[in-house]
């Protein structure tokens, strides 16, 4: 930097020399410093404003977007400042066999408070009671009146419900949309579907997270953005309405506690239709109970979570292994004079029979003595190995969330009595969809189904449990159950129904049995002939009050409810009335192998 003298001396010198007044050229310069300065402060004084009023015009460029943006949208509820992923509200439809609906998505609004907006806090709390009567008014106005800037009111508004919210006026009261899961047919396959609950929620959006059934087991694939095609299930809508109404009016009917109905498809192991009753709707899902029986609650699957002893369903099994191992044919005789003694066990039947049955008749008769000697025959060490392999000694592959918990109780040691009493039904306890399984797999040539509520298109291609040939004398002794034997209620003309009835006593909580409550299940399959769907329907304390005597056996219960529900069932499924073939002209394939 150059500095520049105050008083130039060569100047002075020079003015002294003509005679001038150096003191004027010395206030010359200092005038002409001063003014520089002053350019030079200016030019930086103007520097600064510009730098400012960019700065000032960014500032409230930025204040007055997030302005417009606060003002234009809606306010989100206050969260930690976390690192978290962004709520997935959609979740894929589930149909029935036929495309129809069962579970699907509707977009509806929530309601929430910013209590330090509201105009009214005293108005709003009390039309909002009167909205909502679950809701008191004097909660929401201490709610309203405390420091909290955020509060949900209702999680769900139906489109009446907002619109008179909407009316009440108060800025503090805000709707944010979201989705919610809706249940088009109500309580109807209330237990196959289960229900949803809410995850994490947001003012926009809510997680829907499955909560029991299909919706539960199958939550990550109906969550997954990738696969937004419907879920398509066995059920067919129809059929299942037509179950659950039959199976309602003979539960009222039969004054039963409970009851339920499974219709399967024999070859694929479809389930058509499944009811439990009661039931519930899954739009408004119950609370579980905190104590009590679980079963008497309307959440209990009573298909796939009760386990019962079903008596005399299982002596199907008995004949049909006695005849796959060569042990018998349908017409060998066997004692049945009673009563059977082995050790302090006694064994009878419910009437005496005579001294021998034939194994046709032991199941048409439902003899307990004449079952159980074939039990002895057939050995426990034998008996074990077959009921597993029609899945009777472990829980259900059926895809429900609660079908673990429906696990077969069993003895803890397969002694010779257990051998004789599993025969026919006592010492285990499986469930409804056990046992269709089981009849499936015996009545459709031999070959183990495993129940599924997923639609297939083609046979399930199982392992062998009994040849074709046993299979077919197991139709045609089941067929005399009905129409000469303890279910002769059963019989629907043009079906050739055919079946075994089962009435177990029911077991009191801390042992023993009680002596007027009873499970009657009626196991049945249609037609005969040809089998095509296995039908179980089971009741829970059930008692028929027609006559002089109350009457509690499946031959005067489940059979009649069965009876029905296949009238109507079976047109719906697209079988024909058809004419039964006559046993003297029946031809009979038989195998090269």
């Amino acid at each position: 930097m150059t500095r520049i003298p105050l008083r130039p001396l060569a100047r002075i010198l020079n003015a002294r020399a003509s005679g001038e007044n150096p003191d004027l050229i010395e206030r010359e310069n200092i005038a002409r410093r001063h003014e520089a300065m002053r350019d030079k402060q200016r030019h930086q004084a103007e520097g600064r404003l510009v730098v400012m009023a960019v700065v000032f015009t960014v500032a409230f460029s930025v204040v007055g977007m997030q302005n417009f943006k606060l003002a234009a949208t809606e306010p989100t509820e206050p969260r930690a400042a976390v690192s978290t992923s962004p709520i997935a509200a959609q979740r894929a439809d589930i149909t029935d066999r036929n495309g129809r609906v069962l579970a699907t998505n509707l977009l509806t609004y929530s309601l929430y408070a910013q209590p330090h907006l509201m105009t009214d806090k005293e108005r709003s709390a009390s039309e909002l009671a009167a909205i909502f009567p679950d809701l008191k008014e004097e909660d929401l106005l201490r709610r309203f009146n405390s420091s909290i800037k955020f509060m949900w009111i209702k999680k769900k508004l139906s489109p009446e419900q907002k619109q008179a919210v909407h009316d009440i006026g108060d800025p503090g009261l805000l709707f944010g949309p979201r989705e919610m899961r809706l249940y088009p047919n109500g309580r109807l396959a209330a237990h196959v579907l289960g229900g949803t609950s809410f995850g994490r929620e947001g003012v926009h959006s809510a997680e829907v997270i499955g909560t029991a059934g299909i919706e539960r087991a199958f939550d990550e694939r109906l969550r997954d953005p990738a696969r937004p095609d419907p879920l398509k299930l066995s059920i067919d809508l129809t059929v299942q309405s037509a179950v659950r109404q039959v199976l309602y009016g003979g539960m009222k009917i039969m004054n039963a506690k409970g009851a339920t109905a499974v219709l399967m498809d024999v070859r694929t192991g479809e389930v058509i239709s499944l009811t439990s009753l009661p039931d519930f709707d899954p739009n408004d899902r119950p609370q579980p109970a905190l104590q009590g029986d679980p079963s008497d609650s309307p959440l209990f699957n009573r298909a796939v979570q009760g386990v019962y002893e079903l008596g005399s369903t299982f002596k199907v099994f008995a004949a049909a292994q006695a005849l796959d191992l060569g042990l018998a044919n349908p017409d060998t005789l066997y004692a049945t004079k009673g009563p059977l003694t082995w050790g302090r066990y006694r064994i009878r039947d419910f009437h005496d029979y005579g001294p021998e049955l034939s194994v046709t008749d032991i199941i048409v008769k439902s003899s307990n003595i004449g079952t159980a000697r074939i039990a002895m025959q057939i050995t426990g060490a034998r008996q074990k190995p077959f009921l597993a392999s029609l899945g009777l000694l472990e829980a259900t592959p059926i895809e429900l969330s609660e079908a673990p918990s429906g696990r077969p109780l069993t003895p803890e040691r397969w002694s010779e009595i257990s051998t004789m009493t599993i025969s026919y039904g006592h010492g285990i306890s499986t469930s409804p969809v056990h046992l269709a399984a089981a009849y499936a797999s015996i009545l459709n040539g031999g070959t183990r189904v495993k129940p599924t509520l997923l639609r297939r298109d083609a046979p399930q291609k199982g392992d062998r449990v009994v040849s074709q040939k046993t299979s077919a004398a197991m139709g045609g002794i089941l067929r005399q159950v009905v129409s000469r034997g303890t279910a002769s209620q059963g019989d629907v003309e043009g079906y050739a129904v055919g079946g075994k009835t089962g009435t177990a006593d029911k077991p009191k909580p801390r042992g023993g049995y009680y002596k007027d409550r009873v499970i009657a299940t009626f196991a049945s399959a249609f037609p005969s002939h040809d089998p095509k769907y296995v039908l179980i329907v089971t009741l829970d304390e059930p008692t028929e009050t027609s006559g002089t005597k109350p009457r509690r056996t499946a031959g005067w219960t489940a059979v009649p409810v069965a009876a029905e529900i296949i009238r109507r069932a079976a047109p719906l499924l697209g079988l024909r009335p058809e004419i039964e073939p006559d046993k003297a002209f029946e031809v009979t394939r038989v195998s090269s192998n």
